[in-house]
């Protein structure tokens, strides 16, 4: 298990081992290879927010993006993140429009058996993580900040796609892309209290006191609850970088505050284009 760095059309971007195989793409952007300015410099792929970077300079982002993974740009599925478990089963239907078009639904996680459509999450220090079955031909995208964690949504994007698509838990390879670490991730008392009620006393060893906060480890707890979910520890993988140390290579909202764009992870079945 490992990633590597790619710079491909000038834009810098990671892939996970567990992942690499000949039936679809995949990649984690970082902040390098766009055309943003200012606050968004560079590779800025954040569609909404309450500061605005210029569309041309963020469609400009995906596209650059795109070529540089393999993906089609006109296949886009973008999610629409509310922090909470939402999923939503993907199809031709839900791509090829404009990206700056309001979808009909929120979403933060996202599954398809269709070729060509390119799903996509986004963070700025939340989890993002990518999933595929290869016997079953289906792929997922989940964004999981510590409420999704404790809501455990990758988890249920793994039950979700064995009950669509006959997916098998032994077989799902998952990869997670650059997140906040336990080393920055200090929270009240809420944090680690969500996570026990949602999985019991096992949630303390993920959760270390630091004088009257706690450091919450997001990356071990996901990956706990995906291994009770059946995924084997061969097929997870992690690009174990924290964002808030690394604020110069990926987004964080702890760092930057909302002055600031986003990073994703993209998966895609290789196939016919989006029409």
């Amino acid at each position: 298990m490992a990633f590597s760095a790619h710079f491909e059309q000038n834009v810098l971007f990671h892939t996970s081992s567990v992942l690499a195989h000949e039936g679809i793409v995949h990649g984690f952007s970082t902040r390098v290879g766009g055309v943003s300015t200012g606050v968004f410099a560079s590779m800025n792929l954040r569609l909404g927010g309450s500061v605005s970077d210029e569309r041309d300079n963020i469609s400009e982002n995906y596209r650059r993006f795109c070529l540089a993974v393999g993906a089609d740009p006109k296949g886009i599925v973008p999610a629409k993140q509310v922090h909470d478990d939402t999923l939503r089963v993907v199809t031709r239907d839900d791509a090829c429009g404009d990206l700056f078009d309001q979808r009909d639904y929120t979403a933060d996680a996202l599954i398809t058996n269709e070729s060509g459509l390119s799903l996509m999450v986004f963070s700025a220090d939340c989890g993002i993580f990518l999933l595929h079955d290869r016997e079953r031909g289906c792929i997922g995208a989940v964004h999981a900040g510590w409420r999704g964690t404790a809501l455990g949504l990758p988890a249920k994007a793994v039950s979700e796609m064995v009950k669509q698509y006959g997916a098998d838990p032994g077989r799902i390879r998952v990869a997670m892309g650059a997140g906040i670490g336990p080393c920055c991730f200090e929270t009240d008392e809420d944090v680690p209290e969500a996570m026990v009620n949602a999985f019991g006393s096992g949630a303390l060893a993920y959760c270390r006191r630091k004088g009257g906060k706690w450091m919450v480890d997001l990356r071990g707890l996901n990956f706990w609850q995906l291994r009770e979910a059946g995924i084997r520890e061969e097929h997870l993988d992690a690009l174990e970088r924290c964002t808030a140390c690394e604020s110069d290579l990926y987004w964080s909202h702890r760092v930057m505050g909302d002055k600031r764009g986003v990073q994703a992870a993209l998966i895609s079945l290789k196939g016919a284009d989006c029409t």
